[in-house]
């Protein structure tokens, strides 16, 4: 049996989000000393230039990524680089540090290998972050930045929210993602409405266009969608994100509709990951790689507990995969799992 198998019955006795708080300790500690670093590379990675894959203008050593929320002040990055992972996005991050929601915030519901959470982006600010990336890059990796509006603005301003954070990060990571999909803060779902997104992406558009004629670069962006958008929505939303130039889609974030779930905790209030979500946001990814004709590069997420899933996301249409939840149940060796699935 792995070694995770037999240390999971001994995290899942504590509360979740004190025993995510650990791991995320424990990855940014061995992260900090090379030796420990070299270590982990040899144990969880799997180096194959075959798996490399060129998506929104970037090279990725392989195609899974770690999804946003894991790490969301990039405290662990250097560790989770040793894992495997061919990208890692942080965040969500705000513009200004904000508690979240009250706790408990984050269920597990083992029975449905699912997670709920309802932690309303918790975290240290957009120029905490930025110094965090500041210190140096994540050897191996891409990395991507989650943004997202700030509990306290007002959804009619929200649009400063991401520009300020596109301004932050323009040339600190790799790509950005633009939240707009979380259930957990309240209203944000409705910027993805047609004229709403539209008028979001378009400014976020221009900014960039002039970040770039002054710095020479041009930041790739990514949306990240709900799935539980109805299929004219999510219709709207895609001609949006083409009419204003993004360069890709996160498909999806979590999902609130509760359908056959086993746990008692399945009520709780807030964004349900993991299994429940597979077939979905497979369906999601399927649809926008229709909708688009091909055009919008499709990161997959939802669901990925092995190489099965994976490969279901990919032949779906999408160019990239994501994983969460199944880290929490399957452990650090996922990413070398998945990899190993693929490769075959």
């Amino acid at each position: 049996m792995p070694i995770y198998q037999r240390l999971r019955p001994l995290l899942f006795r504590l509360d979740p989000e004190r025993a995510h708080a650990l791991t995320l300790r424990l990855l940014a500690a061995a992260g900090g000393l090379a030796p420990l670093r070299a270590w982990l590379r040899r144990v969880f990675c799997l180096e194959d230039p075959g798996l490399s894959v060129e998506a929104f203008g970037l090279k990725f050593p392989n195609p899974l990524g770690l999804a946003a929320g894991y790490d969301k002040d990039g405290a662990a990055l250097a560790g989770l680089a040793c894992l495997g992972f061919g990208h890692v996005e942080l965040g969500t991050v705000t513009p200004r540090p904000q508690a979240g929601n009250p706790r408990p915030r984050l269920f597990r519901l083992p029975e449905d290998e699912g997670l709920v959470n309802r932690m309303g982006f918790p975290n240290a600010g957009g120029e905490a972050l930025l110094r965090r990336l500041g210190r140096g890059r994540a050897e191996g990796v891409r990395v991507g930045v989650n943004i997202g509006k700030g509990v306290e603005t007002p959804l009619e301003r929200a649009v400063e929210d991401y520009l300020t954070l596109l301004r932050l990060f323009h040339g600190s990571c790799d790509y950005l993602a633009i939240n707009v999909s979380s259930p957990n803060t309240l209203g944000l779902r409705r910027l993805q409405a047609r004229n709403q997104l539209e008028a979001l992406l378009r400014a976020l558009a221009d900014e960039r266009l002039q970040l770039a004629a002054n710095s020479g670069s041009r930041i790739p962006m990514l949306v990240k969608l709900a799935p539980d958008l109805e299929d004219d929505e999510l219709a709207d939303a895609i001609e949006a994100i083409i009419r204003s130039g993004m360069d890709g889609v996160i498909a999806t974030n979590t999902t609130v509709t509760r359908r056959g779930l086993l746990s008692p905790r399945g009520g709780e209030t807030g964004g349900l990951s993991g299994r429940p979500l597979r077939a979905r946001s497979t369906e999601v990814v399927r649809r926008i790689v229709g909708l688009s004709e091909g055009r919008l590069p499709v990161v997959g997420v939802g669901g990925v507990f092995g190489p099965e899933e994976a490969r279901e996301k990919l032949d779906a249409g999408a160019v990239l995969v994501q994983v969460y939840t199944g880290l929490v149940y399957r452990g650090p060796g996922l990413a070398r799992e998945v990899l190993k699935g693929l490769r075959v």
